[in-house]
């Protein structure tokens, strides 16, 4: 085994570990909050959904090519490869989706009173639950094409229509088949990241010209920043952090799909860069949560 593997192998392994702890960590801090009844933003329930998300898509492509890097002969049956490409995909797109729909709420919330968007802040927190369910059939349905393009190993398959993801096989079909598969798959993303880029530049003006008209406050005094100010600002972290690693993730993604024969780097590069936000969103959204479940606990035994 090439020490180049080990290195790879290594890097795989901890990048899951770390992540797949990060979210679980960050999913039992909103449970504890939950069952100890702290204060709950009407964010949470769709930063849940993010973070089952992230898991499922981090632990079906970190887990197995963590494998595949260990172990150069380590090739899944084809059942196996269909099911965690598949699984991928799905946790992949509900990502995507969220992330899309947290950036929407949080530009609703902030709007001012007299915008058009008045109306929908009452009528927003009650459609939360049944659009996240709906993101997850959505996404159920939309890659059950990617069922079609991966296989395992197959002694009947000539290896020259094969392209080797390290355990798993994409199959190359003709052009209007392929470009018709890209084109399903990634126009409900591209729709989902003109959105974040829209409700993003709406948070920023909302932002922009709110700190304008307390100017004159801010000038005689320095108050605290409120909770939906802090709120808005992690969300904005979220998104922008989102949107960078996502666009990386899709040069990678185009390239593979162009490139007849995948090379080494840039199989494991694509990887790499398509579990870089389920690692790093949880320790963003842990480090600015000022909520404490000891002080709601201490507050509850005092007089």
């Amino acid at each position: 085994m090439a020490s180049r593997d080990v290195v790879l192998g290594i890097f795989f392994l901890s990048h899951t570990v770390v992540g797949a702890l990060g979210n679980s960590s960050l999913l039992l801090h909103f449970l504890v909050l939950d069952f100890t009844r702290c204060r709950v933003r009407p964010t949470d329930l769709i930063l849940k959904h993010l973070i089952v998300a992230n898991l499922l898509s981090l632990l079906c492509k970190g887990v197995p090519q963590s494998m595949a890097a260990f172990n150069l002969k380590f090739y899944l049956g084809d059942f196996e490869c269909k099911l965690l490409f598949y699984l991928y995909r799905v946790g992949r797109g509900v990502s995507i989706v969220t992330t899309c729909l947290l950036s929407v709420f949080q530009a609703i919330t902030i709007s001012p009173s007299e915008s058009w968007w008045a109306e929908l802040k009452v009528k927003a927190p009650r459609y939360t639950g049944s659009s996240m369910y709906l993101s997850w059939v959505l996404n159920l349905l939309i890659n059950i094409i990617i069922l079609m393009y991966i296989t395992g190993k197959r002694n009947n398959t000539t290896m020259t229509n094969l392209k080797d993801f390290g355990y798993c096989f994409s199959v190359r079909h003709n052009i209007a088949t392929d470009s018709l598969h890209a084109t399903l798959l990634t126009f409900p993303d591209g729709v989902c990241v003109g959105l974040m880029l829209w409700a993003n530049s709406s948070v920023v003006l909302i932002l922009y010209r709110h700190k304008q008209r307390m100017q004159p406050i801010l000038k005689t005094s320095c108050p605290r920043s409120s909770p939906e100010s802090r709120a808005t600002k992690t969300i904005l972290l979220l998104v922008s952090t989102f949107v960078f690693f996502y666009t990386l993730s899709c040069i990678f993604q185009v390239c593979l799909c162009v490139v007849h024969n995948p090379n080494w780097f840039l199989v494991n590069m694509a990887a790499i860069v398509s579990g870089c936000f389920p690692v790093v969103s949880p320790f963003l959204l842990m480090s600015r949560d000022s909520r404490s479940c000891f002080v709601w606990i201490h507050n509850r035994k005092s007089p």
